[in-house]
């Protein structure tokens, strides 16, 4: 049997969603094809890359990429986890096929605010809070 595919989506595929494609391809890229995106594409944040780095995990490679392209693809998902809060998790857009739809609401690392070592600070909370939640998940699988 083959991989199975998870989609990782946030608002802009610039930071959560990204983290967990990365955490995934790293742990169990024997077991599972990751992928993420955005409701909308925005732009890869490099706070978030440096935090990634920090802990062994290169993020090269990896961009902003809009949901759209692979519903318009029609890409197919065993997993589609929305990782933004709750009220924009509803506008995530429907993948084609059956999917299990899973919901893992982490804060947004571009609302911190304060200076680049503040903003650090917020992002590790947040990127430990997903290495958590992935490495929990992974193991019942």
């Amino acid at each position: 049997m083959g991989k199975k595919r998870i989609m990782f989506v946030c608002i802009h595929n610039s930071a959560r969603s990204q983290m967990c494609e990365a955490f995934v391809k790293h742990y169990a890229s024997d077991r599972f094809e990751a992928h993420s995106s955005g409701i909308e594409a925005g732009k890869l944040n490099p706070l978030v890359v440096q935090a990634m780095e920090e802990i062994g995990i290169s993020m090269e490679g990896h961009y902003a990429k809009p949901a759209q392209e692979y519903i318009e693809r029609n890409e197919t998902f065993d997993y589609v986890v929305t990782v933004c809060d709750e009220s924009n998790a509803e506008r995530c857009p429907m993948f084609p096929g059956k999917s299990e739809r899973m919901h893992w609401g982490f804060p947004d690392p571009s609302a911190i605010t304060g200076s680049d070592e503040e903003k650090m600070e917020g992002i590790r909370l947040i990127r430990d809070a997903i290495h958590t939640r992935i490495v929990d998940w992974l193991g019942s699988y």
